[in-house]
């Protein structure tokens, strides 16, 4: 038996990175995934893999979540789990931050997230019971960058909070997980920055950075019935990064 078996599960970012990992794994455990991405190339090669839908949403289109949501209840019945896991980063300086970009990183990270509760919820409150999984950041943790990224991933983190409060009696539970530096087409960009990223890995108790299975298997535990007592809760997977 899988540890998924029969669940109808949405993965936002989920045909690439860590979400890609997610979407296999969530697969093999039984579920039925909706890997939602706005990268159509990598949709149609996600689709490939069995048990896995990929779905064209733009995290940060209110009126795309609805459409989207509304889709996957008319064909699969309900949403069982859903994975706010997309996400984009910045490696700017504070000085050569625009308004544009702090507007667009927490459109992305921040309120995309909002709205995927927001429809997610509305299915879950009718089937009495659902899983929500958050992917924050090791920064929304610790004073790591002065940048739009750390203060969307913190938004994110305390959005989950008080959805985990406002969605328990209506049993959906609601947690986050807070990965280091992961080895992914996203943080890819930061091999331009050897000096910086031998310093990361340094920095990190455990000596290398992270995997994306390893986030994976981490999130398949929140989202399962195994985690059934769990809201609210807060998962860091850094390596030990954040625990100095």
């Amino acid at each position: 038996m899988g540890r998924l078996d029969n669940k109808i599960a949405i993965i936002t970012g989920g045909a690439s990175g860590m979400g890609a990992s997610m979407a296999q794994l969530f697969a093999n455990e039984g579920a039925t995934v909706i890997a939602a991405d706005i990268n159509e190339d990598n949709l149609a090669k996600i689709s490939e893999l069995e048990n896995v839908e990929g779905m064209k949403l733009d995290v940060s289109s209110d009126e795309n979540w609805a459409e989207v949501t509304k889709a996957i209840v008319e064909k699969y019945g309900r949403i069982d789990i859903l994975i706010n896991n997309a996400g984009i980063s910045s490696h700017k300086l504070p000085e050569e931050l625009t308004d544009a970009d702090w507007a667009l990183m927490h459109k992305i990270n921040s309120f995309g997230p909002f709205l995927g509760i927001k429809h997610a919820s509305k299915y879950m409150k009718e089937a009495g019971k659902g899983s929500i999984v958050n992917t924050s950041s090791y920064t929304a943790l610790i004073g790591s960058g002065f940048n739009a990224y750390s203060a969307s991933k913190g938004s994110l983190r305390a959005l989950a909070r008080a959805a985990a409060a406002d969605l328990g009696k209506h049993n959906i539970r609601v947690n986050t997980v807070f990965p280091g530096v992961i080895e992914t087409p996203m943080t890819a960009g930061l091999t331009q920055y050897k000096a910086a990223m031998d310093m990361l890995v340094a920095a990190t108790p455990m000596g290398r950075l992270g995997q994306p299975q390893e986030v994976a298997n981490a999130i398949l535990f929140l989202a399962s019935d195994e985690a059934s007592y769990i809201t609210g809760g807060e998962l860091v997977i850094d390596g030990g990064y954040s625990a100095q």
